[in-house]
């Protein structure tokens, strides 16, 4: 009997896929999946309940036995019958067109409850697809391997080690890329149209997610480089640095960020809100199932503050600008987000497996899904590759400006 999470483990579940299929689909490589994440799991369903009405009560598995037979008979080579099962699985999980709708063996479920927590072991860059299907960076982590080699938002990977990335899964690409600590991993992504080869050293990887400074001129920066169990935390010391330093205004810098705990969003948006402001809604089959409001821990309230976006903030951290935005509590800075506006469940399973499925959509207090859209930011300003190269941050430069103004 599929049961969904206890109250304590679904603040674990929402995904940003975000990578794995990532919201984009994503999945940190180490990969995270955040993802994009799945949300609280407060949504609510009985065991007995579906969905999918029109779906027989049992399924009719004679062809599926067929099949087996056939391979079984005639294949060339060495079957594994539980890796066979697990792509059984895997594909009935896909053949709901959905992306951020998974299955993950005890390995991978493994791997992904890691990444939630912060700890993998990879390049730190989180993958996804664009609408052409093509294999994409949503985002390096900062201070990773991915980053320090150079990889960025919407790079096109079209060869790991050699093999093609054409038709492959993302979950099939995380499986390549990730590795033992100091071996390489050789990547071939396209940007610009131009190609461009990687050859970059996996490593063990935790860092905490926020990081923050004041800067000279009395500019209180806080980086999130996704939201996890620590976020919360780590955001409120942040802030109460902030408020000691009597610091003008705030500059919270999302980009690079794929997502991660519905939890750690609604407890850094409310630092800026009052009591009871709308953060998000859920809903499925376009009913509100479920709302998020700000918790009252609103430490920096009324503080002028600029969000940085760009193409790799999605899921939690789109929750997060969204509601910041549509409160009139933030002005938004740099390019279009990600565009991830689904909710996941993650469904235990017995023997360690677990299903991540999308339940609901989620909607911005404007009223808004942002899925395949993203977040436009009050001000677009955008970077070309020689700031990049340069560290010419001219989305940060433009937010200390309006903070200073």
């Amino acid at each position: 009997m599929q049961i969904l999470h206890s109250e304590g483990d679904r603040k674990k579940q929402w995904l940003r896929r975000g990578l794995y299929a990532f919201g984009a689909a994503m999945i940190l490589l180490g990969v995270f999946d955040v993802g994009f994440l799945t949300g609280r799991g407060q949504l609510s369903f009985s065991a007995g309940e579906s969905r999918n009405k029109t779906l027989p009560a049992n399924l009719d598995y004679s062809s599926v036995t067929q099949v087996y037979n056939a391979l079984k008979n005639n294949y060339d080579g060495k079957l594994d019958a539980n890796k066979l099962l697990d792509g059984m699985k895997s594909g009935m999980a896909e053949a709901t067109g959905d992306p951020y709708t998974l299955y993950f063996n005890k390995q991978a479920a493994t791997d992904f409850n890691n990444q939630l927590d912060g700890t993998f072991s990879g390049i730190g860059a989180e993958l996804g697809q664009n609408a052409q299907g093509d294999l994409i960076v949503v985002a390096p982590i900062d201070g990773t391997p991915a980053s320090k080699a150079g990889l960025r938002p919407q790079d096109v990977v079209t060869s790991i080690n050699g093999q093609t990335t054409v038709g492959m899964r993302i979950d099939a690409a995380v499986s390549k890329i990730r590795g033992p600590k100091n071996s390489k991993v050789t990547l071939v992504v396209v940007r610009d149209k131009t190609p461009q080869t990687f050859i970059i050293t996996r490593d063990d990887i935790k860092i905490p997610s926020v990081k923050w400074q004041i800067l000279d001129d009395s500019v209180g920066y806080m980086q999130i480089n996704q939201f996890s169990d620590d976020t919360a935390n780590l955001a409120n010391q942040a802030a109460k640095d902030f408020k000691d330093h009597k610091v003008r205004g705030v500059v919270l810098d999302l980009r690079g960020n794929p997502g991660g705990l519905v939890d750690a969003a609604v407890s850094v948006s409310s630092l800026w809100l009052p009591q009871g402001a709308l953060i998000l809604q859920e809903r499925r089959d376009n009913v509100i199932v479920s709302s998020e409001v700000s918790n009252g821990n609103n430490l920096l309230q009324g503080m002028k503050t600029a969000v940085l976006i760009d193409a790799g903030s999605a899921s939690a951290s789109e929750i997060t600008a969204g509601a910041l935005k549509d409160n009139n509590a933030a002005t938004l800075f740099g390019v279009k987000s990600y565009g991830k506006g689904s909710v996941q469940q993650i469904v235990q399973l017995p023997q360690g497996v677990e299903l991540k499925v999308t339940v609901a959509r989620w909607y911005r207090p404007n009223g808004r899904n942002i899925d395949k859209q993203g977040i436009t930011p009050d001000h677009v300003v955008t970077m070309s590759n020689d700031d990049y190269k340069s560290s010419n941050d001219l989305q940060k430069n433009a937010a200390i400006d309006f903070i200073k103004s």
